[in-house]
């Protein structure tokens, strides 16, 4: 007898006319209404999104049409007219790579530690729901975390005293805080969706715990991983409130060294006040001038949006990398 393959459409085809054997005939007047609730909310998130999108790039645009990459290379200035974002773009650059280097492989090793290594009790538990709790915690709350032990306590990791300790370092290691919860439950998550299956093989052909964590389970969790952790550095460079509790100037910077490499990738930054995107915006919003609080604070946040998704592609370009390997 030949055996026959269900093809994707005839499985569905299948699923379908099964579901509806098992309603019947029956109108789910409940199961549309919810539908249509749940569509109703998509379509109202989509709206104000766009909405909102559509207003920053009304109000912004004007700027990087008369100014462009003067606005951008430009210091911050009481002036509108002068006012640039090079300190804020400098400082967020910076505050992504400390995420990067602290969260990324201290959320991803204790991940790993909790689904590979750590015993099932209710100590494990304990903690994973408390790194669960931690993940809901105020952003505002991690700020003064930070300026209570990395700026107060550690002298913002210069060992100056005074306002100098209010450092571009001590604020990126508050956001690696923040975010790390995030990311090592987005990585056990990952790793959770490992197949048993792969686990066995490794350890049938007489693989130890970490060469079968190393060739098949990271490999195989890697799309889920990377995704999750460059969304939650995304988050980071957004965050406003933590940066203004550990020291972000909210004033006008009277320095400023522009955009190029040199200046850019100077780590001395790290041991100095500084300014991001964020706040920025913070400031120019709370400014009486029109130009300061409507097009110039639009325009930061253009540029703001521009740095978020070049990371977020960065995350789907790697994510598909990854799921291809995986398909081979």
């Amino acid at each position: 007898m030949a055996l026959t393959t269900i093809g994707t459409s005839s499985e569905a085809a299948v699923q379908g006319s099964v579901a509806q054997a098992l309603r019947g005939h029956r109108v789910d007047a409940r199961g549309r209404l919810f539908e249509f609730g749940l569509l109703a909310c998509l379509l109202l998130s989509l709206v104000v999104l766009a909405v909102l999108i559509v207003t920053i790039f009304t109000d912004g645009m004007p700027v990087y049409t008369d100014r462009g990459w003067e606005f951008l290379d430009g210091s911050l200035s009481g002036s509108a007219e002068r006012a640039g974002i090079s300190q804020g773009i400098v400082g967020s650059f910076w505050i992504a790579l400390c995420v990067v280097a602290v969260s990324f492989p201290l959320g991803i090793g204790a991940a790993i530690y909790l689904e590979e290594y750590a015993p099932r009790n209710r100590l494990t538990s304990f903690i994973e729901l408390n790194i669960r709790n931690l993940a809901g915690v105020p952003s505002v709350v991690y700020g003064l975390l930070g300026l209570a032990i990395f700026v107060n306590a550690f002298s913002g990791f210069t060992g100056a005293s005074g306002v100098d300790r209010r450092t571009l370092a001590a604020a990126g290691i508050t956001l690696a805080v923040l975010v790390m919860p995030i990311i090592i439950i987005t990585t056990a998550e990952a790793i959770r969706s490992v197949p048993l299956a792969l686990r066995e093989g490794a350890y049938g052909v007489g693989a130890t715990r970490w060469e079968g964590i190393r060739s098949q389970v990271l490999p195989y969790a890697a799309p889920g991983i990377l995704t999750g952790t460059l969304l939650a550095i995304a988050r980071a460079v957004g965050e406003a409130a933590p940066l203004i509790v550990v020291g972000a100037v909210t004033g006008f910077f009277s320095q400023g060294g522009g955009l190029n490499v040199g200046n850019v990738v100077d780590p001395g930054h790290l041991g100095e006040r500084f300014v991001a995107l964020p706040s920025i915006v913070t400031t120019f919003a709370k400014q009486p001038d029109e130009q300061f609080k409507v097009a110039n604070a639009s325009a930061t946040i253009i540029a703001m949006l521009v740095f978020v998704l070049l990371i977020n592609s960065i995350a789907i370009v790697l994510r598909n990398r990854f799921e291809k390997k995986r398909s081979q």
